[in-house]
């Protein structure tokens, strides 16, 4: 059983979100016919493999990792696009497995919402922006006279900087930013307290990115918001985040409050993932290069899923899957960091052994 993350104290009380022992497997094998008559097993792959996290009210958890590591996974499986195959979803306080109908659901779903990775095509593109922003308050049965409706349209697209008079438009008509501004507006129609965000700035060059990230963090602070927020960019990830969970081939491999985990990795992964951050600063930290790829989750490897590509990696790590460990960051799952071999010197001895200088 995954260990919940104890890394914010003083929010746990307080838990929006509480997500515990999570896991979704695909079921990816050949027809029935060709594996009787190959005598092929079943074939499972596990994107999701026992994960557990608490995002307190009003905070950002962020997901970070490599493509393949299971972080879009978690974002559809906790807005019940997908259904788990293990664990539980918690949502204050109510199990998400336990609704079963859509009467149970609607109270629920109206308060939690999604912005996808690509604005453009998660947007309609034969309806005008005003219905697209409308729908959720339709669907959900917030408003009925049309009047009424058009005015909080316009008040949602003033909300994210764009203008009542853009409801005119389609989608076409807006650039990838001001796409992304009205997928926002859409996720705020239902009045949500939690939204979960699938690597919503990745498609958009850099300065808009600032832009779309400042005015999630200034609609956090007006609206009490709380995000749960997919990405791969470390650097958009430091900018918009409490809390930071690393996940590597399903699992997640270190947890805790951002700030700190950014200071102070432990995990080799962590390391890894800060390591191809470019040094702007020629501070000279040190760097341990990390070869290889992200094996296949059909058929992940033993123990430690990292063990393959880690620089100091050792027997046990190869046999026995490491448990959560408390850490001065949060919390990390390395054999290494709690047998102390994660040192200096032998550090250094690595990057000696691949040709770096000190």
């Amino acid at each position: 059983m995954a260990d919940r993350v104890e890394a914010m104290p003083e929010d746990s009380g307080d838990a929006l979100v509480r997500v515990t022992d999570l896991a979704k497997y695909f079921d990816v094998s050949p027809p029935w016919l060709t594996r009787v008559l190959q005598n092929e097993p079943r074939l499972s792959l596990r994107a999701v493999d026992g994960v557990s996290f608490d995002i307190p009210r009003g905070k950002t958890f962020s997901l970070v990792g490599e493509s393949g590591c299971g972080k879009s996974t978690v974002a559809r499986l906790v807005v019940g696009l997908y259904r788990p195959t293990m664990g539980s979803i918690e949502f204050e306080g109510v199990d998400m497995a336990s609704l079963k109908t859509r009467a149970q659901m609607a109270p629920v779903r109206k308060r939690l919402q999604m912005i996808f990775q690509d604005p453009f095509a998660s947007l309609n593109p034969r309806w005008r922006v005003a219905d697209i922003i409308a729908e959720p308050i339709r669907a959900h049965g917030l408003m009925s006279d049309d009047g009424e409706i058009a005015r909080r349209v316009g008040e949602l697209l003033e909300q994210v900087r764009l203008s009542a008079r853009d409801g005119e438009k389609f989608p076409h008509e807006f650039s990838g930013g001001q796409r992304q501004r009205i997928s926002i507006a859409r996720a705020l129609a239902s009045n949500p307290d939690f939204l979960v965000c699938d690597e919503p700035t990745s498609a958009l060059d850099v300065s808009v990115q600032a832009q779309i990230l400042n005015l999630m963090k200034d609609l956090q602070r007006e609206l009490g918001l709380t995000y749960l927020f997919i990405s791969h960019d470390l650097a958009v990830v430091y900018h918009i985040s409490d809390y930071l969970g690393v996940m590597y081939l399903g699992r997640l491999v270190e947890w805790g409050a951002a700030r700190e985990i950014f200071r102070e990795p432990r995990h080799p992964y962590t390391r890894m993932l800060l390591d191809a951050i470019p040094d702007l600063e020629m501070s000279g930290r040190q760097r341990i290069p990390v070869a290889g790829e992200v094996p296949s989750p059909i058929s992940p490897p033993t123990g430690c899923h990292f063990h393959p590509r880690c620089p100091f990696a050792n027997d046990r790590c190869r046999t026995e899957m490491p448990l959560p460990i408390a850490t001065a960051t949060g919390e990390v799952r390395c054999h290494a960091v709690e047998e102390g071999r994660l040192t200096e010197e032998l550090i250094r001895a690595k990057r000696a052994e691949a040709g770096i200088a000190n």
